[in-house]
Formats: structure tokens, C-alpha cells, sequence
């Protein structure tokens, strides 16, 4: 999908004209474009049907430009679907087109939503512009509304082609001034330069940040705007505040993210005239931590050199941590840190545990932290799992509530006073444990790939002091996982793939839904799926009396092939089950060739059957019929031509015979009317029949009983269709089974022009 001319013309309006919030006179600007290969969009059903792009957004950019392509073929069935296209930083978006309920605990993180629809036209274009956006990572995803479900036959049936591709356009500002802790700058806004733009870095333990502008030279006030942050959505804006309330004005941000690089644009309104001079100055309010750990352990991480009594490791020796050791608190103190392993078991499989012990203890005087460091592409692509439990083994009777928070960026430190879950640029997830809820957990699919925090403190009433001196403690348990309890019994866990990122994600069965398969507002019941088994199975013996039919007529090549298909068919579809009623005699894949295998050759030895063509030709064509087939089947299981091409082979062949007989007769052949009204007649309507059903009425929703009324009119058209017993064969009896001599195996000749 090539660019168009319209995006290249924007492109070089933004070089030249960037956005009027930027317009500077002595900043200069740089322009990148990003694109992905355009993929093929799918109806959804789960989420594996979703076309996930990835995009990398540089530092200082000040503009993102979407642009959203969209085309779709002109053959049958095309039509003016709606494209729904989902946005987020950070990690994948999580989506919800079905409706379905999430599992208990599980929080779903924000993301927006873009539609593109086709009408009357081949093509779509959509473009979106973010301004001031987020360093780092940006993820597309793009689907068709729900699947109908219905059961479409690879070669039969032509669905329409709605191709998607993403591009990105970038506008980045260089060179941009830097912020000093405490080092006022002066700046002059005009009418060509009307905005400013700074960046500032957050260190590690940084409590509050304060950023102060002046204009001293307005005594009206300061008519500008202060904007510190990015944004991860359009049309919102991280801490913005108006100034034109008086000549000095302040932002306050406490819990900014640590190590992390802010921006602080400073913009002058559009219609102001003149030139507007203002002072700005920032300064952090940072602590030190009080830190709960293992000497050694801190010995072996080298973070604390100033402990004098940590001994250092000697090398090839592995260090054993210790038992917890409390360390004296600085008179700045403002939490303490608490060290955790982080063990990589698989892929989009983590598992974290704090070193000392499995529980941490916690005061009210100082929220207690731990680490929980997600900074691995890998680690957006699972489900984050976080358990709290109150240990209440030798706690003391007196009640206690304990606040908690998971965040990313940074640590809420104010639990005490403020008591909610905010910090400076984002909303944690809050935990609140006492002695009537010893237990909270939070589930959250596909986190942000980011540095995450669980803050914990024990709330207590200002004048308990008794409460003020009470240590409570708390089993953490989080990991990562790829699926929430690996999808449960109704669904399974698959790994996905694109461009190298890699993501789990669940697909349910038996009617199940939701995000872990734990909606079951659609789901089948035991009864259900047991009855849906027995159809599919049961229904299969519909071949007994074909097997009895072909015995009798002396088939006994035929009703070999018969009962093969019927004992892999039955006991394929009792493998083949969503539910919990499955039954697995062999290998799947092989329960899979075998059924398949089986249909289509006994419809092959069926036709040749009718055919009635000499004995060698006719096991000769079985044979061969039955190599082509088993090698087609291995190629490709699920093509239509698998089984039309023997099939139509095979007419071609029952045509020509019976028109070659009809021609030396000089009659119809078969020429018994009794023959093609009792017979063919209705062997052919269940033939056809039972192909309609298979090719337009089959649904995943219906499939337990339209494949069942599938088997029971093939196997009844064949009883039909069989050809009757030659003339010359005289019924068998179980001694001439037993002993076959030469006599009587030298009269058993061929009768091609018997009249039937």
C-alpha cells in the first residue's frame, strides 16, 4: 500500500509550519516517518484475530501524525464494514468487542478508539495527531466487527480481502534547553515565539516536585500556560495550569516518575499582543530510604557503600541472605525499600520474592516499598498477578488496615495522608487489607512496560498510639504470567507473534468468553457437551446398516473402507471436543487424517462402485484413488478439492461407463424405473442434501447437530446407491467363506450388461 501524495504534502507543511503551540524562531525541528507492512484484518472473535503494529516514538517529539489506511477488495461479499482501531502506550491495548466480563480482580487499563468505514468506496484513510506525546512505545491494533461464525469451506466459498496499514509521521524538536534543580531561566514570549519548551529529570526517591513561574515584569498578572508531562491520548494533557490568575503560580507534583525525563512547555496565548518575560525555577523534594534488607545481600548489590559493616563477597561465592535486618532510619527518610529477585522462567514468565522473607513488615511511620521492575519488551505480553495477605501469625489482637498500591513510574508515598492511589501522571491500583479481608489480589493484562512500585503502610488514627507502634506484616506474591490461570478448563493459552514482540492470549471453547474464559454467559453445560458428543459420535453409526448392505451385496472391499471411516470418525469427534467430555484414544493430528482420509475414499470406492466396471480396473482405480487421496489429505487436510477432485474424477467415470452402456443397449441404464425411484432417486437427494448442509448451514454455534445430520445422510445415500448383486453371485454362506476351491473361484466372472 503505497504512500499517498496528501501524507507527503502534510509531511512537508509540518517541517515547515510546525504546530503553533511550537513555534519557535531559534529551535529547529527534524521529521521521521515509520511504517509497517499492511496485514490482513480478520471478524473478531478473540483476540488472536486482532493485527498488532508496534511503533517506537522518539525522544523531544512534539507531534505524532496517524495516518490509518484501510482498502478492501471488489469481489462477492464485500461489504461497508466498520474497522475499529485501538491505541495505547506502553503495551497492547485491551479490548473488549464482545461484551464480555473480565475475571474477578482484574483491572483494565485505558486505552482510545479510532473507526474507519468503507462507504461505497475501495479505500479509507483516517488520520489522528497527538500533540506533546510520550516517549517510547505505541501500539495499533486493528480488527472487523464479530465473526458470524459461520463454518466457511477452504475453496468453496470466497471471503472479501480488507487490508489495514498504520503510518506514523514525527515531529521532534532538537537541542531543547534543560532544566537545573534550583536554576532559575528567563525567557521572553513574543508574537513569533510564543511558547517555550523545557525538559527536566526526576531522580530516583524524589518525593514532591515544585515548579514555580514568575512574570515579573506583568503587576496584571501572568497571562501564559504551564504544561509539565506528555500525553499517552489525544485531546488531554498531562498538569496543565493557567498563570493568569496572578503573577506567580506553581505546580506541585507529587510522586513524579523516577528517572524519568519531563517536559514543561510554557505557551502564551494566541491573541495576546506584546512580549511577555517570565522567570521559571523547579526544585525536588528528595528523600533517602530506610532500608529492611539482608547485609549481605546489600553487600553483594554494592547499593549501600557506606554501610561499614557489610562485608563484600569473595568471588565464586554464592551469598546466603540472612535474616532481616532493620536499619536505622535518616532523619529523611521517606519509605523503606525492600529488595526482590526477579527469576525469568519462561517466556512472558516471571516471578518476583523478596530476599529476606516471604512477608514484609510495615509501620505507619513510613510506607514500605518494593520493587518490581517490568523494564523487559517481554513483560508487557502477560497477565501481572498481585497478591497481598495479611500475615496474622504472632500479630498482636489489636485490629489493623493496611493501605496498598501498585503503581508504575514511581511509588505513592502519602498512603497515610492522603489515602487514595494517585500519583503524579497515572492512577494505581489499590489494595486495602484488615482483619475482615486478609487478602487482595490484582490482575492486570498486558502492563506497562515500566518500573512498578507496591507501596504499603499501616493506617492508623492520629492520638492510637498504640496503633503508631504496631509492625504488621504482608506475604507479597506477584509474577507474570501469560494467561490468568492458563485460560482455566475452557480455554487455551496461545502464544502470539508479530515482528518479533511476543503476546499471550486466551481462546475459549465450549461457549465460554472474556479475557481468561470466565464469562460463561454463552457457555455449554455438562449435559450439553456430553449430548453434543453423543451426537457426533453415536450419529456415525449410520454406517452399521450401510456395513450390513454392502456385506450382503458381497462389497467387502466397500465395507472394510465403511467401517475404517466409521471408527476414526467416532472417535474423532470424541477427541475433538471443547468441553470436558473428550476422549483421546491416539494422537489427535492422526485421529484428524485417518477421519478425513476415510470420508473422502469411501466416497471414492462408492462411485466406482456404481460404476460397475471390470474387477481388476475397478480395485486398480481403489488402490490408486486411495494413494492420491492420502498424499492430497497430507498436503492440505482442510481444501475443498481434497474432495472434489476424486469425487468428480470418479463421476466422470460413473458417467461414461453407464452412458456406454446406455448406448449399446440402446436404453436407459440403470433401465429398472424401480431401481431410480426406491434407489437413486432418493439416495441423490440425501447426497445433496447432506452437502448443503456441510457447505452453507454449518456455524460453530450449530455444529453439534448439522455435522451429526451430516454423517447420518452420507451413511444412509450410500446404503442407497449401492449397486446390487450381480446375477451370476449367488448369496454366500459362511462355508464358502471357509472354503474358497478352485471351482468355485474359477466361475466367479464378471457380468458388465446385467440388467439391474
Amino acid at each position: 500500500m503505497e504512500t499517498p501524495i496528501l501524507l507527503l504534502l502534510l509531511i512537508s507543511v509540518g517541517v515547515i509550519c510546525p504546530p503553533a503551540a511550537s513555534v519557535t524562531q531559534d529551535l529547529s525541528y527534524v521529521t521521521e516517518m515509520f511504517s509497517q507492512s499492511p496485514q490482513r484484518l480478520s471478524f473478531y472473535s478473540w483476540y488472536g484475530n486482532v493485527r498488532l503494529f508496534q511503533f517506537r516514538v522518539p525522544t523531544d517529539a512534539v507531534l505524532l501524525r496517524w495516518l490509518l489506511q484501510a482498502s478492501r477488495g471488489n469481489g462477492h461479499g464485500c461489504e461497508d464494514v466498520t474497522i475499529t482501531v485501538h491505541f495505547r502506550y506502553g503495551a497492547p491495548p485491551v479490548i473488549n468487542p464482545l461484551g464480555y466480563s473480565f475475571a474477578p480482580n482484574t483491572s483494565v487499563p485505558s486505552s482510545f478508539t479510532q473507526t474507519m468505514r468503507f462507504r461505497n468506496t475501495m479505500q479509507s484513510h483516517l488520520y489522528l495527531n497527538i500533540s506533546n506525546p510520550a516517549p517510547g512505545d505505541w501500539f495499533v491494533a486493528a480488527h472487523l466487527p464479530k465473526d458470524t461464525e459461520k463454518i466457511e469451506i477452504q475453496g468453496l466459498t470466497t471471503s472479501c480481502t480488507y487490508i489495514f496499514q498504520p503510518e506514523l509521521f514525527v515531529l521532534r524538536e532538537v537541542e531543547v534547553p534543560i532544566l537545573q534543580a534550583d536554576a532559575p531561566v528567563q525567557q521572553i514570549l513574543g508574537s513569533i515565539k510564543n511558547s517555550a519548551r523545557y525538559k527536566l529529570f526526576v531522580p530516583e526517591y524524589t518525593r514532591e516536585l515544585q515548579l514555580r513561574l514568575t512574570c515579573p515584569s506583568n503587576v496584571t498578572g501572568c497571562p501564559l500556560t504551564v504544561t509539565v508531562g506528555s500525553v499517552t491520548e489525544p485531546d488531554s494533557s498531562a498538569h496543565q495550569t493557567n498563570c493568569s490568575g496572578g503573577v506567580d503560580c506553581g505546580v506541585v507534583l507529587r510522586s513524579p516518575p523516577w528517572e524519568k525525563w519531563l517536559t514543561v512547555l510554557v505557551e502564551k496565548p494566541p491573541g495576546l499582543s506584546g512580549n511577555v518575560s517570565f522567570h521559571l525555577v523547579y526544585n525536588l523534594s528528595v528523600c533517602r530510604p530506610g532500608i529492611v534488607g539482608s547485609r549481605t545481600f546489600l553487600a553483594f548489590l554494592k547499593l549501600y557503600s557506606s554501610m561499614n559493616n557489610s562485608t563484600l563477597l569473595t568471588q565464586g561465592h554464592q551469598p546466603t541472605p540472612g535474616p532481616a535486618v532493620p536499619l536505622s532510619e535518616a532523619p529523611t527518610s521517606c519509605l523503606r525499600k525492600y529488595p526482590v529477585i526477579r527469576e525469568d522462567l519462561d517466556v512472558v514468565s516471571v516471578r518476583f520474592y523478596p530476599v529476606t522473607t516471604p512477608s514484609v513488615p510495615m509501620v505507619a511511620q513510613l510506607p514500605s516499598v518494593v520493587l518490581l521492575d517490568l523494564d523487559s519488551e517481554m513483560d508487557s505480553g502477560g497477565m501481572l498477578v498481585v497478591n497481598l495477605q495479611l500475615n496474622k501469625t504472632g500479630a498482636s489482637s489489636i485490629n489493623t488496615t493496611i493501605l496498598a498500591c501498585l503503581s508504575p513510574s514511581a511509588p505513592i508515598l502519602t498512603l497515610n495522608a492522603t489515602q487514595n492511589c494517585i500519583a503524579a501522571f497515572s492512577q494505581g491500583y489499590s489494595f486495602t487489607l484488615s482483619d475482615g479481608a486478609t487478602s487482595a489480589t490484582q490482575n492486570i493484562p498486558y502492563p506497562v512496560t515500566d518500573r512498578w512500585y507496591i507501596s504499603m503502610q499501616v493506617l492508623c488514627p492520629q492520638d492510637d498510639s498504640t496503633c503508631q507502634q504496631q509492625v504488621s506484616r504482608v506475604i507479597v506474591t506477584a509474577y507474570i504470567s501469560p494467561c490468568l490461570d492458563d485460560c482455566g478448563t475452557y480455554g487455551e493459552c496461545r502464544l502470539l507473534r508479530r515482528n518479533g514482540y511476543l503476546y499471550a492470549a486466551c481462546s475459549c471453547k465450549a461457549g465460554w468468553g472474556g479475557w481468561s474464559c470466565t464469562d460463561d454467559q454463552n457457555a455449554l453445560s455438562v449435559g450439553q457437551q456430553l449430548a453434543a458428543t453423543l451426537f457426533l459420535t453415536l450419529s456415525n453409526l449410520m454406517f452399521v446398516p450401510t456395513i450390513v448392505v454392502a456385506i450382503y451385496h458381497l462389497y467387502f472391499v466397500e465395507a472394510a473402507v465403511y467401517a475404517y471411516t466409521m471408527f476414526f470418525s467416532t472417535f474423532y469427534h470424541a477427541c475433538d471436543q471443547p468441553g470436558v467430555t473428550v476422549m483421546c484414544i491416539m494422537d489427535y493430528d492422526t485421529l484428524q487424517f485417518c477421519d478425513f482420509f476415510g470420508s473422502v475414499v469411501a466416497i471414492w470406492v462408492t462411485i466406482l462402485c456404481m460404476a460397475r466396471l471390470k474387477k481388476f480396473i475397478k480395485y486398480v482405480l481403489f488402490m490408486l484413488g486411495t494413494l492420491v487421496i492420502a498424499m492430497s489429505m497430507q498436503l492440505n487436510r482442510s481444501g475443498i478439492w481434497n474432495m472434489l477432485g476424486p469425487c468428480l474424477f470418479a463421476l466422470i467415470l460413473l458417467v461414461i461407463a453407464w452412458t456406454t452402456r446406455g448406448v449399446r443397449r440402446r436404453r436407459c441404464y440403470p433401465p429398472s424405473w424401480r431401481r431410480w425411484v426406491f434407489f437413486l432417486l432418493p439416495g441423490i437427494a440425501l447426497a445433496l442434501t447432506a452437502i448443503s448442509v456441510y457447505v452453507f448451514a454449518q456455524t460453530n454455534a450449530n455444529y453439534y447437530y448439522t455435522h451429526s445430520l451430516w454423517h447420518m445422510m452420507v451413511a444412509t445415500s450410500v446404503a442407497f446407491l449401492l449397486p446390487p448383486r450381480e446375477r451370476s453371485k449367488k448369496s454366500w454362506e459362511w462355508s464358502q467363506l471357509l472354503d474358497c476351491g478352485y471351482k468355485i473361484c474359477q466361475e466367479d466372472r464378471e457380468e458388465l450388461y446385467v440388467v439391474t
